[in-house]
Order: structure tokens, then sequence, then C-alpha cells
């Protein structure tokens, strides 16, 4: 169940209230705290250490590991800020990690804060992760859009084989990819049939870029040569609404909708199960089947040979 963005304003608020009443008790706790410090200070402590050279210099020695303390402090707060300027600048709002806890526990935050989303806009490698396996815990996000735009990399084209190529072992990932392909088909297939509009896209490059425009966030993994994607982090920009021309969100959707816009990437035809390819006007030319057995069995028989 959606929680309501009006609950989360509220908690919000009553945030800032309390850090505000807190940072305010703190301030008069240590206001009034001064006068007794410097009493204690003048009075007590000052005539013990005075005449003992070995606890004077214990003291002075405690004092300089609290002055470096500080000023390391002092420098982590420079640097903080100056990361957080520049993430704001960026509008990098996440970054995803496998391996971390804490980037696992910040990714549902963040999921929780993506309502409302109406479309949802993917360009991936299978899209197995996203629609299928659910590792990415999207599932909610897309239950509740009303459109999806998906581009997958066709896994029978030459920007396949490249790929798994580049991977190690390529008979054994091509296959994978094939099944990873037809499980996420049947997938949009079954989201088409409950009602939403899915259109599904093939490009025939090897994958560059790895992104999902879930509605003011853009999550974003590079397809680097040689390494598996799932073991890459994952980039989330927002959009900034007061200044959407600022940081990387627009650029990555930009990215896309020229992809998508692109009449070499065949649609797919859900009824018949073919690539549908168009003109610069939009015309429907021809239709290929997919999957295209023969062509299948010769690239894999191909792909054995060059292992």
């Amino acid at each position: 169940m959606a929680r309501s963005p009006h609950f989360f304003s509220i908690f919000h608020t009553l945030r800032h209230i309390f850090n505000h009443i807190g940072v305010t008790l703190l301030a008069v706790g240590i206001a009034f705290s001064l006068p007794m410090l410097a009493q204690f200070i003048l009075f007590i402590w000052w005539p013990l250490v005075e005449g003992d050279s070995q606890l004077l210099l214990i003291n002075e020695i405690v004092f300089a590991a609290v002055l470096v303390l500080l000023f390391n402090l002092f420098l982590g707060a420079r640097q903080g800020r100056r990361s957080h300027r520049m993430n704001h600048l960026a509008s990098l709002v996440h970054v995803r990690e496998e391996s971390s806890w804490l980037s696992r526990w910040s990714d549902r935050k963040l999921l929780d804060r993506i309502t409302g989303t109406r479309d949802v806009s993917v360009m991936s490698v299978t899209g197995y992760d996203t629609f299928v396996s659910q590792r990415r815990k999207l599932s909610n996000v897309i239950d509740h859009s009303y459109e999806l735009r998906v581009m997958l990399m066709n896994p029978y084209g030459a920007g396949a084989m490249r790929r798994v190529q580049s991977l190690g072992d390529p008979a054994p990932l091509l296959e994978t990819y094939c099944k990873e392909t037809a499980a996420t088909i049947d997938r949009l297939a079954g989201l088409a049939a409950a009602g939403k509009q899915v259109t599904l896209k093939f490009y025939e490059d090897p994958p560059f870029w790895n992104l999902i425009v879930t509605g003011e966030y853009v999550w974003v993994q590079y397809c680097h040569d040689g390494h598996e994607l799932k073991s890459q982090p994952e980039y989330v920009f927002a959009l900034q609404k007061d200044e959407p021309t600022q940081g990387l969100f627009s650029a990555f959707y930009v990215h896309f909708l020229n992809q998508w816009g692109d009449p070499l990437h065949p649609e797919y035809d859900f009824a018949t199960r073919e690539l549908i390819y168009r003109n610069d006007k939009g015309n429907e030319v021809r239709r290929v089947p997919f999957p295209p057995q023969a062509e299948r069995s010769e690239r894999q028989e191909l792909i054995l040979l060059a292992g």
C-alpha cells in the first residue's frame, strides 16, 4: 500500500521543529555552563596542575589531542559541505551498492519517496532484474504506473555477441541473455494484459548505459566491458524542479528519449511476436519473427568456434 505524501510532509515538518528545539536547548545549556566552567578552570583545575610538571604535561598532551581532533572534525565538515554542494549540483541523491547494507537501507527510503509515478522508462540489457527477479525492488513503482517504455538489447544481434565475448564464456552467457529476455517479455505481456500501456523496443549495439527513469528519478549504471552489470554501482539522479537544466537527470533522460525515438530500433509486437521496423516517417516497412531460431543457432555455433 502506498503511503500518503501528506504524512511524509507533516513528519518532515515535525522533525525540523524538534531539531530546532534541540539546537536551541543545547545553545542555552552551553551559555549557562560557561561561567561555571570558567570558575572550575581558574580556581580548581589550574591550582592543581601549575605545581605538578607531570600533570601539566599530561594536560598539555590531552589539550593538543583535542585541538587536533577538533581541527580534523572541522576539515571533515568542510569537505562534507563541499561534497554535498557538488552532489546537489549534479543532483546525485543516492548510490546503490549490492554489498553495502547502508546502501540497501537508503534504497528503501528512496523507494518510499517515489509515489504517484505515471510512467516508467527502462533501457536495460535484459530487464530481468527490474521486471522478473525484483532485485531492484521496483515492483511497487511498476505496479502503480500507467505507461511502460522499455528498451532491451537484442540477444540475437551483433551487439549481444560483442557483449558476451567481453565477459569470458560466450555461449552460456548468450543463452542466459536469451532466457532472461524471454522472461522479461512474458512479464511485460502480463502487464499489458492487465491494462498498462506497454511498449517494447530492441537495440542492436552493445549496451552502454543501463537507465531506469521513475518519474523524477533516473537510476544509472555504466555497462563496463568485461564486467557483469550487477557488480557495478548504481547512481540515482533526481530532477530539480526549480532548476530543471541543472544536474544530470535531464542529460540521461534526453539520452533515453533520443534512443527511443531512433527509427533504427524495432518495436516488439506482443500479439504476433514480431519485430516491427519503421522508416523515418514512422511507417512500417517490414516485420521479422522474434526470436529468429535459425539465426540464433548460427550465432551460437560461431561463438563456440570463436571460443
